[in-house]
C-alpha cells in the first residue's frame, strides 16, 4: 500500500493558471464558477449506491461501524450529513492492485477526524484495520473491508499548517 500511495501522491498534481503545482487539499475549493469556460459542475457527492448480496445487513454494518445512516425509509427519518471538506476523485487503471480484490470496481474513502480513535473503535468491534504507519503530505490512511469484501479507506486529512 505504501508504494502505491506514493505513486498516487506523485501523480496528484494540479495545473493552476498553466503552472504545475503540488497537489494539496488545503485551502482548495472547486466551484461551478471556477470551471474552465464557466461550465456548470457538480457540487458534491449526492449518494453512494452499492450492490450487495445482503443489502439490509450491509447497510446495517455501515450504520453500526461507520455511523453512516442509510437512506431514510420515510419522511422525517434522519439522513447522513457529511461534514464539509475535501473529496478526492481518482480513476485508476483497470489493472490497479490498489483496491485489493481485482473483481472490485470501486473503493470508498471516508474522511475521519481521528484515525487512531476510529481504528480502535473498529478493532473493538472485531473489524480488522490496517493503519498505514506513514503520514503523507495530505494526511493519514487506514484500510478496512466491509462484510462483502469491498475495500474502504479511512482518511484523516492533514490540518492546515501541517499538523495531524
Amino acid at each position: 500500500m505504501r508504494t502505491r500511495r506514493r505513486e498516487v501522491l506523485a501523480g496528484m498534481a494540479g495545473v493552476v493558471g498553466g503552472v504545475l503545482v503540488p497537489f494539496s487539499f488545503a485551502g482548495t475549493e472547486q466551484t461551478a464558477a471556477s470551471q474552465a469556460g464557466g461550465r456548470e459542475a457538480v457540487s458534491g457527492i449526492g449518494g453512494v449506491f452499492i450492490r450487495a448480496k445482503d443489502p439490509k445487513a450491509l447497510g446495517q454494518w455501515y450504520q453500526d461501524k461507520l455511523g453512516i445512516t442509510v437512506v431514510p425509509k420515510s419522511e422525517g427519518d434522519p439522513v447522513w450529513q457529511q461534514e464539509a471538506g475535501p473529496t478526492a476523485f481518482a480513476v485508476f487503471s483497470e489493472t490497479s492492485k490498489y483496491f485489493g480484490d481485482a473483481s472490485k470496481q470501486w473503493m470508498l474513502n471516508f474522511r475521519v477526524r481521528d484515525l487512531d480513535k476510529m481504528a480502535a473503535q473498529l478493532e473493538a468491534d472485531g473489524v480488522p484495520v490496517k493503519v498505514d504507519p506513514t503520514t503523507y503530505p495530505n494526511g493519514r490512511f487506514a484500510r478496512i473491508h466491509d462484510p462483502e469484501g469491498n475495500a474502504v479507506e479511512l482518511w484523516q486529512p492533514m490540518k492546515a499548517g501541517g499538523g495531524k
